[in-house]
């Protein structure tokens, strides 16, 4: 790889770094706002719901249009979406009596940004790489770029709401900013000049794609969804239960938080330098990854040790650490590269789903018991793993 692929690579990782600090730095502070805003725990997830909602709605548009018109001509308009967003929920916050619905608009306009900005990174790795094995690498630090974010989030957005309370809302036009500025000025654009592609034209391929296709990718595409839906699901239990159970608060509980997701983010890396561009191995190391994921998850359900489920959740990172790279993988390497917008926008808006779908519905497996909440983990991990089994069957041919 050369330097200037490489300073390409840097830039783009910092979208999805960017995206998942504006998401995930909220984890811990959520049960501060709940507090500070006066609402219900549900109400208090959907701020990050709508956020997630509003991506799984745009991000096929932004698939599309990065097809038509080019990855960077949708990314940076994208970034400065999600920057405003990030503005109003502050403005909201600090000037506001009752800013909760004011907030949610933000968060709105925010997974509106979001939807155009880490999911075409995805699309765009694949263009900017030749061989396979580049690729995989790429994908890898983009995943691990990805997971960085969350360790960080928890832990920075526990001490920016030291400060402040909605100081975590005004960091976001700042990081996106700052990602702004890279792309402008050290990515450079691989897209060919072709002419584009007609909405009729659009919606045939796809069609076509899930039919030749549609079994393995539905798969994967749930099976992505599934892993998202458990851990910001575990993320947004875990906020709650340290708080309640072991009044742990601050950046001490951003910093717990984060031990689960420093094993995600060195598993993500590991794996992605390791699967090269070997489908069956990427296959493989999903399943192997959700095997994990649902057998420490469940375990958890049979103690009260704070060390102990840490301890098995540390287990549970290194699952969907080996998971979520090879899925990239697969999905990236699997379609051609004309098609690649279209397919990887499909699968971000179904991990976004996850993310929408975890926190308001793990609200209320709490209000039920604890050993709920890891009993629907560990369940919907097996039902994962056993699509990675049976239905993922990747095919071995190069697509170019």
């Amino acid at each position: 790889m050369d330097d200037k692929k490489k300073w390409d690579l840097i830039s783009l990782a910092s979208i999805p770094l960017v995206m998942t600090l504006g998401n995930s730095m909220l984890i811990p502070v959520l049960p501060i706002i709940e507090k500070k805003l006066g609402i219900t725990s549900f109400e208090v997830s959907m701020i990050i719901t709508l956020y997630s909602v509003a991506a799984i709605l745009f991000i096929p548009i932004a698939g599309y249009l990065s097809d038509r018109y080019g990855r960077k001509k949708i990314i940076i308009p994208s970034l400065f979406i999600a920057g405003c967003g990030g503005l109003i929920t502050a403005w909201a916050a600090w000037s506001l009596e009752e800013p909760y619905a004011v907030i949610l608009i933000g968060r709105v306009l925010q997974g509106i940004g979001s939807s155009g900005a880490a999911p075409v990174v995805l699309p765009f790795v694949g263009d900017l790489f030749k061989s396979d094995k580049e690729v995989s690498a790429g994908l890898g630090l983009i995943e691990t770029s990805n997971t960085i974010g969350k360790v960080l989030s928890p832990i920075l957005g526990a001490l920016l709401a030291s400060f402040l309370w909605y100081l975590p809302f005004l960091s976001i036009p700042v990081f996106s900013l700052i990602s702004i500025i890279l792309v402008i000025f050290l990515v450079e654009s691989p897209d060919k000049k072709e002419k584009p592609q007609t909405i009729s034209a659009f919606l045939s391929c796809v069609k076509e794609i899930f039919q030749h296709e549609g079994k393995w990718l539905t798969a994967t595409f749930t099976i992505g969804g599934i892993i998202m839906f458990v851990l910001f699901g575990v993320l947004f239990y875990l906020a709650g239960f340290l708080e309640e159970e072991f009044n742990i608060v601050g950046v001490k509980k951003g910093a717990i938080i984060a031990i689960p997701l420093v094993a995600l983010s060195v598993a993500s890396y590991v794996t992605g330098k390791r699967i090269g561009e070997n489908k069956i191995v990427m296959k493989w190391c999903v399943v192997i990854g959700l095997f994990l994921l649902a057998g420490s998850t469940f375990l958890v359900s049979f103690t009260d040790r704070l060390w102990l489920i840490l301890m098995i959740l540390f287990l549970s990172g290194i699952g969907i650490g080996m998971a979520l790279p090879s899925l990239d993988a697969l999905i990236t390497e699997g379609i051609k590269k004309e098609e690649r917008g279209t397919i990887t926008s499909l699968y971000s808006s179904t991990r976004f789903l996850g993310v929408a779908a975890g926190p308001p519905l793990y609200a209320v497996l709490m209000d039920q018991s604890n050993s709920m909440v890891f009993y629907i983990s560990a369940g919907v991990s097996m039902l994962a793993m056993l699509l990675g089994i049976y239905v993922i069957k990747p095919d071995t041919k190069e697509n170019v």
